[in-house]
């Protein structure tokens, strides 16, 4: 009789204590679902908008919070986050022409999402238009549109910019004689390996491709070193599919976006197919902006000024893509938005309307729909998020 009890007690304890760790265990590792996210806006700067301003976006209804100004700054028209989210960093779209220069600007985040100057570096060319960190944290790059010229520069360890480490000067010019006189370097992107850099270059009717040394923070010509497309486009921006072989620009000038396959060993983009970014049956004047491919990889989106509108596309596994829809912003001239980081919404930022509208993604379809949240900021251009504040 003893043995039988001493079995049963110990089955039963042991019962109980792994009862106990699957119970803590889960206490333990389970992390709370966030209910919201900060998003900074980038602006045109003016009578109504002194900077770059602060909201928060609720993560179950779509609603913002009432905007704050998070930094004074001039004309912080696209803005970068660092890889460890504790600094920002703004192009101050500012210069004019071949010489002039305008400024790259760094700030410290708060605890807040408030912003604290920590320093400034001219830019090397006019009208810097768009920036982005290395996936390593040491390095930032951008695009300066009137010089036609792209820079880099080292980050230090407290997030300051360091004198420019890069610089290259575009040069040519392309078929429409108003907007393509000469270039115009409209974005630059990194590919997942933090071996190159893409720059569209909206003057060239070029893709541009440049190895990039991170440990040095310089840029050379890739072989081939470009890719065109077809004449009178205007490339603007570009961005990386996250499966890596695939790639897209959206065409300002022609309304298009064209996709590209992508060999990340040797950094060669080849043209697969263009589609058109507007309705068949729109005859109207419309120019693109923004471009995103969707966190799961199988939606891309495409903004029109003009016809105000978000193109919708749907991502084949070959990369192609198939047109979805066109969506209305609720505004004027939405020359940038945003996906949040979940996948579930996306914000258009209509700059001329001054105001930020919210729509809920199908993860499905990827077909947009209005959640009828709408936030007033002034002249909006830039949207980007920051997880974990």
């Amino acid at each position: 009789m003893t043995l039988p009890f001493i079995f049963i007690k110990r089955t039963i304890a042991r019962l109980i204590f792994t009862g106990l760790i699957v119970l803590f265990g889960m206490g333990a590792t389970a992390a709370p679902e966030n209910k919201d996210i900060a998003v900074y806006f980038g602006t045109y700067t003016g009578p109504k908008s002194k900077g770059i301003y602060l909201s928060r976006l609720d993560l179950a209804s779509g609603k913002l919070s009432a905007p704050t100004l998070a930094g004074e700054i001039e004309q912080p028209s696209f803005l970068a986050l660092h890889p460890n989210r504790q600094f920002l960093y703004a192009v101050n779209e500012t210069g004019s022409g071949q010489r002039g220069t305008g400024q790259v600007t760094a700030f410290a985040v708060g605890a807040d999402g408030q912003l604290t100057l920590l320093n400034q570096q001219p830019s090397r060319g006019s009208g810097p238009c768009h920036l982005v960190v290395d996936r390593a944290g040491k390095n930032l790059l951008l695009a300066n549109y009137g010089g036609g010229s792209v820079a880099a520069f080292p980050i230090a360890p407290a997030g300051r910019l360091g004198e420019s480490t890069a610089f290259v000067q575009h040069s040519g010019s392309s078929a429409n004689a108003q907007r393509q006189k000469e270039p115009h370097a409209h974005s630059i992107n990194l590919d997942a390996a933090n071996r190159f850099a893409v720059a569209a270059d909206l003057g060239l009717d070029k893709v541009l491709v440049y190895r990039f040394d991170a440990a040095k923070g310089t840029l050379s010509p890739n072989e081939p070193p470009s890719t065109s497309v077809k004449a009178g486009s205007g490339p603007r921006h570009f961005a990386f599919h996250p499966g890596g072989r695939n790639a897209y620009v959206i065409n300002e000038l022609a309304s298009t976006v064209t996709a590209f396959q992508y060999d990340p060993g040797k950094g060669v983009l080849k043209e697969v197919q263009t589609l058109s970014t507007l309705p068949k049956d729109y005859t109207g004047t419309s120019h693109t902006a923004e471009v995103q491919v969707h966190p799961s990889g199988k939606f891309l989106y495409g903004s029109n000024r003009g016809h105000d509108s978000i193109a919708v596309f749907a991502i084949e596994p070959n990369g192609t893509l198939r047109y979805v829809e066109n969506t209305p912003t609720g505004g004027s001239t939405p020359r940038n938005f945003g996906i949040s980081p979940d996948g579930k919404f996306l914000l258009a930022a209509n700059q001329k309307s001054d105001n930020v509208v919210v729509f809920r993604i199908d993860p499905r379809s990827g077909r947009l729909t209005s959640t009828g949240n709408t936030l007033e900021v002034p002249s909006p251009v830039c949207v980007k998020f920051l997880p974990g504040k």
